[in-house]
């Protein structure tokens, strides 16, 4: 993997957003905090973590869709080059794909056909889009309907199939099988794992560790708006491979691992602990833990531990 080019380099970002007491003070909320992520052509990196933990954020940093309010630090590199905003709304919608996570993205004034196809209306793009249609068992009529004439779930695949229209090189799917069955959440994740087979870089974030363990090369893991660890999927066949006690105590959750969980809640932005934000649910916690924590390599991985080995 480490003779492949990089696509995607992002190197300690953080995401603040000001907000405004009573009176006239105001909060400065660092909701990302020194955040690593890398993708390599033909790699699918998975992201995972609760609710809260910086995934969603970390996806729109990627394409320049941050609210207003929000201030963007760090370093995101695409081609080995700096991805400035200008940059990043040249490349957003034809080299850098985001399949998101709310339908609300889809245009309700526009056909979803033309939508898909953004305007073409060439032979070859409407035969792609109906084959691509035709895998998601969405009839051709649907491209001559609007987005509320649709299910949630009809929406759902119509968002997954903007990303198979066209030959992107990094696509970033953000939550993008909700509210789909199985059956389909299968299907939906192999063709993600096909973009990357044929050489494009894939950013899935999800919650469902499981899930991803069966398409992703590599799993990064999120808390609190940090990075705290980066393993090659083959390291979740144990728990004793992962480094991590967050990391270990996501193996043991799953159905297979007894569903078995740890008390304690992943703490909120204004009331982040010194030091390792794990530290108060973790049964390795000390006095060095309260201190910076450095993310660093251990046994071919990362992980931001003092105690990993």
């Amino acid at each position: 993997m480490d003779e492949k080019k990089i696509i995607l380099e992002i190197q300690n970002l953080s995401v603040s957003f000001q907000q405004y007491d009573k009176g006239f003070g105001r909060t400065d909320l660092d909701v990302i905090r020194d955040l690593n992520v890398t993708i390599h052509e033909g790699e699918m990196v998975a992201v995972v973590g609760s609710s809260g933990s910086g995934k969603s954020l970390l996806a729109h940093a990627v394409l320049g869709i941050l609210p207003y309010n929000s201030v963007l630090g760090g370093t995101i590199l695409y081609d080995g080059e700096e991805l400035t905003q200008k940059r990043k709304e040249e490349l957003r919608g034809n080299e850098i794909v985001l399949v998101p996570q709310s339908v609300a993205f889809l245009d309700p004034l526009m056909k979803i056909g033309p939508q898909i196809r953004k305007g073409k209306n060439d032979s070859e793009s409407k035969r792609k889009l109906d084959r691509i249609f035709e895998g998601y068992h969405l009839k051709q009529e649907v491209q001559e309907l609007y987005p509320f004439e649709l299910s949630g779930g009809m929406n759902r695949r119509v968002l997954v199939s903007t990303a198979m229209m066209g030959n992107p090189r990094l696509v970033i799917a953000d939550e993008p099988t909700p509210g789909l069955h199985m059956k389909m959440v299968r299907r939906v994740m192999s063709h993600f794992r096909e973009l990357a087979d044929q050489g494009a870089g894939v950013l899935l974030i999800t919650h469902d560790l499981e899930q991803a363990l069966e398409v992703a090369d590599r799993v990064a893991v999120f808390y609190a708006g940090t990075t705290v660890e980066d393993a090659d999927v083959k390291d979740f066949a144990r728990e004793e491979t992962l480094r991590h006690p967050y990391s270990k105590a996501l193996w043991r959750a799953l159905p297979q691992n007894g569903f078995q969980f740890i008390s304690g809640t992943q703490p909120y932005v204004k009331e982040l602990p010194k030091g390792c934000p794990f530290g108060p649910r973790c049964e390795y916690f000390c006095e060095a833990c309260e201190r910076e924590i450095p993310y660093r390599e251990v046994r071919g991985g990362k992980v931001r531990c003092i105690s990993a080995e």
